[in-house]
C-alpha cells in the first residue's frame, strides 16, 4: 500500500514565510495512526515557483521520546543560547502570498 493511500484523519497547516509545515495524522488499514510531518519551501524559478518538500514520519511508539526531544532542545535554545530573545515577536500568521497579520497576545 503506498502511503497516498493511507486515509488522513486530521492535518494542521503552519505558514512560516517561505515555509510550511503539515502535522498529517493518517491511519493504515489495520487502524494504526501515525503523523508524518512535512515541510515546503518555496523557491523563485524563472518560470514561477517550485516547491520542495522534505517528509518524515513519526510512529505512535516515539510520540512521548518526540514532543520529550523537541521540547528539550528548544528550551535549549530559548534558556540557554539565547536568553533575552523575544520569541514571541515571531507569532503571526502569513497568507499564501507572503503577507502577515501579526497575532497580538
Amino acid at each position: 500500500m503506498e502511503e497516498r493511500d493511507r486515509e488522513e484523519l486530521f492535518s494542521k497547516r503552519i505558514r512560516a514565510g517561505k515555509r510550511t509545515y503539515f502535522f498529517d495524522v493518517k491511519s493504515t488499514r489495520s487502524q494504526d495512526y501515525y503523523i508524518t510531518i512535512t515541510e515546503s519551501r518555496r523557491h523563485q524559478k524563472e518560470d514561477g515557483f517550485v516547491y520542495e518538500k522534505h517528509k518524515m514520519f513519526l510512529y505512535k511508539e516515539d510520540f512521548d521520546k518526540f514532543v520529550e526531544g523537541l521540547n528539550e532542545a528548544v528550551n535549549h535554545v530559548k534558556t540557554e543560547l539565547m536568553p533575552d530573545v523575544d520569541f514571541t515577536q515571531f507569532n503571526r500568521d502569513e497568507d499564501e502570498f507572503g503577507s502577515t497579520d501579526l497575532k497580538w497576545e
